[in-house]
């Protein structure tokens, strides 16, 4: 049964979108039993060293929405060199899975983020999300899954829609019709490896963006950490109008 205010449009499930927004986050990791030693952060400039220094670091996931004028020039001649991806499985190098509900994206991005994060004890992804939760059932399954049967897993996850249509309500922004939000999030990683992931349900697969080294001082809010995430959006935003936002997490100390 639908969670009210998601529609069907053309045959798809559709839900209200999220906001890009600490305040919007937190409660949603708190419905899906994510740990709160993850907290989530507004990035009011990628250049002030002040603004900055304000945010609780190291920073090793970032969560980026952007608007469709710097998204379409910043992927559509990328997006077409991501191979399709075909992994499965505890070997697979980072948890991915496409994006088949509209609107869902800021959603996509949070999973993205929080299931590929190692923990600072165990070093191990997915072990911010509490044991026997719905979302821990749901990432158990889901690995083992070619990535249309994972699609459609999450698709049909009936906890996953309440828990992003009760974070959708929480927002302050004006609603759009679903038919006309166009917004898009994508979620940047940093594994234990130090590799860095764009994880986005709208492209074939997952795209590694480079290497950054976890012992090396610099995490994803460095100069070679945003040109390796959000470099090509703020490359493609120049003289383009429309907006982009940036949400960091970090670990507790």
């Amino acid at each position: 049964m639908s969670t009210p205010g998601v529609e069907y449009i053309n045959g798809r499930k559709s839900f209200i979108p999220l906001e890009n927004n600490p305040e919007i986050f937190t409660p949603l990791c708190q419905s899906l039993n994510i740990s709160p030693a993850l907290t989530f952060h507004d990035v009011l400039s990628l250049t002030d060293p002040d603004l900055l220094a304000l945010i609780p670091r190291p920073v090793n996931a970032l969560i980026l929405c952007v608007d469709p004028p710097i998204y379409k020039p910043a992927r559509e001649s990328i997006a077409p060199t991501i191979p399709t991806y075909t992994s499965h499985g505890p070997t697979e190098p980072v948890f991915w899975a496409r994006q088949t509900i509209g609107n869902a994206c800021g959603l996509m991005a949070l999973l993205h983020c929080v299931l590929n994060l190692p923990t600072k004890d165990s070093q191990l992804p997915g072990g911010y999300v509490a044991p026997e939760s719905n979302l821990a059932t749901f990432l158990h399954r889901a690995v083992d899954l070619p990535p249309p049967e994972r699609a459609q897993l999450l698709y049909d996850s009936q906890f996953l829609e309440d828990a992003h249509m009760a974070a959708a309500r929480r927002g302050v922004s004006h609603i759009p019709p679903s038919e006309e939000y166009t917004a898009h999030f994508v979620g940047f990683v940093r594994t234990v490896d130090g590799r860095v992931w764009e994880l986005n349900g709208a492209l074939n697969g997952p795209f590694l963006r480079g290497v950054l080294p976890r012992d090396g001082g610099d995490d994803l809010l460095s100069e070679e950490g945003l040109r390796l995430t959000v470099g090509d959006f703020v490359d493609a935003a120049r003289g383009v109008q429309g907006g982009m936002s940036v949400v960091s997490i970090a670990e507790e100390a």
